[in-house]
């Protein structure tokens, strides 16, 4: 059991405070783990769990992580913030031959899409339409090398669209739900029914921790992923009832928004527009204890509350709520 694994194990986590990597952590340390998490130590709103150690740096400073770690070995390093072959690089530099087991987030996006339903992880990995895909793919044949030629013992995993109570799974955030209780239409991209997963942040901290010092996951790459699969309707009625409202849902193909909006096309393209659905059976077999038991609507009921709390958290971006109406506006359905 993975609660065994990490007792006493001293592990270093690369971030460690972001919706991903706090989840982790706090599982780690009540695991028993000896957590480290290096990171600018600046988050309030994830803070580090009780009983790791914040070492303070730059991890894009090279010098001054090797002197802010003193030349200390961890059984196991985490990197939550690698999203370049060289940054990666930099990794490996300094810490082959100094881990035990050294853990990369990649992404879900890098599956070559469409895909043959669900998704195993030996489908290819091929994404022109994301550079961010682009980028954890070169980090991952990277890192296959230097586990091939040079012994470093590298897991990698690849969560999809995994949330946590301060993070919407929409493109402007707030925006949306503000617009759904102001009783305004709603841009939804595609016709609505392309079928998505999303994963509490709990959920996949639970899969994630069976793995860390598990020798079975040496040189083997997981995705971690919720099981429920909704489509984006679905998505965006679970969140409008969480919020109270009767969502006004307008639908809007993906290339029109793409073509109007560079950066939302991207994540839309290269990813969202996608049907993804996952197969976990990797990871449970080797993590047999992970289940993802929180359903979005429950997700959706605690994102809204953490945002109704405090009203400057409900911040609206006056960018992407203008590009909404134009769009909403060019392709509302006509009275015939």
């Amino acid at each position: 059991m993975s609660s065994d694994r990490l007792q006493g194990r001293k592990v270093l986590f690369i971030g460690g405070t972001g919706v991903i990597s706090s989840a982790c952590a706090r599982r780690a340390a009540e695991l028993g783990a000896d957590l480290y998490l290096l990171n600018r130590n600046v988050s309030s709103v994830r803070p580090a769990p009780e009983g790791a150690t914040v070492i303070s740096a730059d991890v894009r400073d090279t010098d001054g992580v090797r002197a802010a770690l003193k030349g200390q070995e961890f059984d196991v390093v985490v990197s939550f913030l690698g999203f370049t072959s060289e940054q990666v690089a930099q990794d490996i530099e300094l810490f082959g031959g100094r881990t035990g087991q050294y853990v990369f987030i990649s992404s879900a996006s890098t599956y070559r899409k469409p895909a043959r339903l669900p998704v195993v992880e030996s489908v290819p990995l091929e994404n022109p339409d994301s550079a961010y895909a682009r980028d954890k793919i070169a980090c991952e044949e990277l890192l296959g090398r230097a586990h091939h030629e040079q012994r470093l013992p590298v897991t990698v995993v690849r969560p999809s669209h995994t949330y946590d109570r301060t993070a919407l799974p929409f493109d402007g955030g707030w925006t949306v739900v503000e617009r759904m209780r102001q009783g305004k239409e709603v841009l939804v991209h595609g016709d609505g029914t392309s079928l998505w997963t999303l994963t509490h942040h709990t959920d996949f901290a639970l899969g994630f921790t069976g793995l860390l010092g598990n020798p079975g996951a040496l040189g083997e790459t997981f995705h971690i992923t919720g099981d429920e699969v909704l489509s984006w309707d679905q998505i965006y009625r679970s969140v409008a009832d969480a919020a109270g409202v009767e969502p006004r849902l307008v639908h809007v193909p993906s290339d029109a928004i793409a073509a109007h909006d560079t950066r939302w096309g991207e994540s839309l393209i290269g990813d969202k527009a996608h049907s993804m659905i996952f197969d976990n059976t990797k990871v449970r077999q080797l993590v047999p204890e992970f289940t993802a038991s929180i359903p979005f609507s429950q997700g959706a009921r605690e994102i809204v509350a953490w945002h109704d709390e405090d009203p400057a958290r409900r911040v609206v971006d006056t960018r992407i709520d203008a590009v909404m109406d134009r769009l909403i506006d060019a392709h509302r359905p006509r009275p015939s």
